[in-house]
């Protein structure tokens, strides 16, 4: 029997084990500033998030599932505990009443906005303080690269545009 197994050389195996530990401690490091500062899960920031890039502020339920990465339970519950905030209602879609719009409320917006820039400073603190220009670069194209094999269609939307007062 031939071992046709691709082994990882050892520089591979050295930067997938560098990119398992940015996967496993990034999550919680995010989380901890959000609920620390704004009282919000990162999923919970990344659903206000994107409500408030989108046209009107809304969302149909289904295509926030996909942008987020989450199930439709998930995203329901979380929804669901925003909607308890006052951040988020859902409302049926105008244009087919089977569906069911995320909206953004005015109070959603200002979470947004006033938790927008304490995000932003942890992400550069975490990820951009400590690279060059170029490294950033690099990290952009080196994550679409790879983003693009995990998610062909692009059905996730990437990481849009904080709110900036």
């Amino acid at each position: 029997m031939t071992d046709a197994t691709r082994w990882l050389t050892s520089e591979q195996e050295d930067a997938w084990r560098s990119v398992m530990s940015v996967l496993m401690l990034l999550p919680g490091a995010l989380d901890v500033q959000l609920q620390r500062d704004a009282g919000l899960t990162h999923a919970g920031y990344v659903v206000l998030s994107a409500l408030s890039e989108a046209p009107e502020r809304m969302i149909r339920m289904s295509r926030l599932a996909t942008m987020s990465n989450m199930s439709m339970s998930r995203l329901s519950h979380l929804v669901d505990r925003l909607s308890d905030q006052g951040w988020v209602e859902r409302r049926p879609d105008p244009a087919d009443g089977r569906s069911t719009m995320a909206v953004l409320t005015e109070a959603g917006w200002e979470k947004v906005v006033d938790t927008a820039p304490g995000h932003v400073k942890n992400v550069r603190t975490l990820i951009f303080d400590d690279l060059t220009d170029s490294q950033v670069t690099e990290l952009q194209q080196i994550a679409t690269k790879i983003s693009s094999r995990l998610d062909p269609e692009h059905k996730l939307r990437s990481y849009g545009r904080t709110a900036r007062t």
